[in-house]
């Protein structure tokens, strides 16, 4: 009787190894905390506000999120690592973040990859994204659920003329964030890249250190590069965005149910934070124009060309894209 009792205590011991752990606390509660560099004013922010009241509402308060933005909690810098380890539970990564990591997808960030808005929507927040999130969740450990459209970056400049062609920006001096691909990006658009920290932007445009910038329109009026510059080339050369993304290991815990429920909660929340985006893309070039900036409409085929002989003319960025991967993304506009 002592050995029946002794096994049946091993083979419960050896279920409950095998077995998942339980998700949430002690009540039952899963609490995830989320990390933001976006201000409340900014669509992303809107955006996972959003994904907070849904999920709580849907879960019944089984999960509760708990999000610090304005880089209340971390820097921009710290975020990627603090999700590969699971210091944060969710933040908002981007396509340059996630590049740094799996080089194959560096080709997202190209100039004129996307061709507009639904090109890039459609993709990754259908069944290629579902793969490309896939890929990113083994690679790094935090999975991606939907993408937010941030905006069409445009090129700003002291100059009033603005910019037609490639040709226009020869010897500009191009503020670029300090990354391979960013500074290869601006050599792409046919200027002069120059590396520079977001913080030292505006007095660098005011003092002429740079002759220009190139961010969407949202982030040219939130920051007040209106202010120390002159006009805006609607160049529209990166369709950008930011990923609602979750620890790996976080995510696995949670049950199927509420698995399902934040990615509907994530795809809801992306979809009002772009068409928030979208809206006020559609009414700043009149606020610029009221402030005086000449709005330029560049020939953007001529862009897109010298971009594409500029990307697929270098093998040192091209050799490491997943260039059948590529082909399905450029058949799918």
């Amino acid at each position: 009787m002592k050995r029946i009792v002794m096994l049946l205590g091993m083979l419960v011991l050896l279920m409950g190894c095998g077995s998942k752990e339980k998700e949430g606390n002690e009540n039952g509660v899963t609490k995830l905390v989320v990390s933001l560099q976006a201000v409340p004013a900014d669509a992303h922010a809107v955006a996972m506000d959003k994904f907070k009241e849904i999920v709580e509402k849907e879960t019944k308060g089984s999960v509760i999120i708990e999000i610090h933005g304005a880089s209340s909690m971390m820097t921009q810098d710290a975020e990627v690592p603090a999700i590969m380890r699971g210091n944060i539970d969710m933040m908002e990564i981007s396509p340059q973040q996630v590049a740094e990591y799996l080089p194959s997808l560096s080709m997202l960030t190209a100039g004129y990859f996307w061709s507009n808005y639904d090109h890039m929507n459609n993709t990754l927040n259908g069944e290629i994204g579902e793969e490309i999130f896939d890929k990113v969740a083994e690679k790094m450990g935090a999975r991606p659920l939907a993408a937010i459209y941030l905006g069409s970056r445009v090129i700003n400049l002291r100059d009033s003329k603005g910019v037609k062609t490639p040709e226009d920006l020869k010897g500009v001096k191009l503020r670029m964030p300090n990354t391979p691909e960013w500074l290869y990006l601006g050599k792409a658009l046919g200027a002069n890249p120059t590396p520079l920290a977001f913080s030292e932007l505006y007095l660098s445009l005011k003092t002429g250190t740079v002759d220009g910038q190139d961010n969407p329109l949202p982030t040219v009026k939130n920051a007040k590069f209106y202010e120390v510059t002159k006009s805006i080339s609607l160049t529209n050369h990166v369709i950008d965005s930011v990923w609602i993304t979750i620890n790996e290991k976080k995510w696995e815990k949670l049950s199927k149910e509420n698995q399902e429920i934040i990615v509907k909660a994530a795809k809801d929340a992306a979809k009002i934070g772009s068409e928030l985006n979208i809206k006020r893309e559609s009414e700043l070039v009149s606020f610029f124009e009221e402030k005086g900036l000449t709005i330029v409409n560049p020939d953007l085929d001529a862009f897109k060309t010298k971009a594409e002989q500029m990307y697929l003319g270098n093998k040192d960025f091209t050799s490491k894209w997943d260039m059948e991967l590529y082909k399905r993304i450029q058949e799918n506009k």
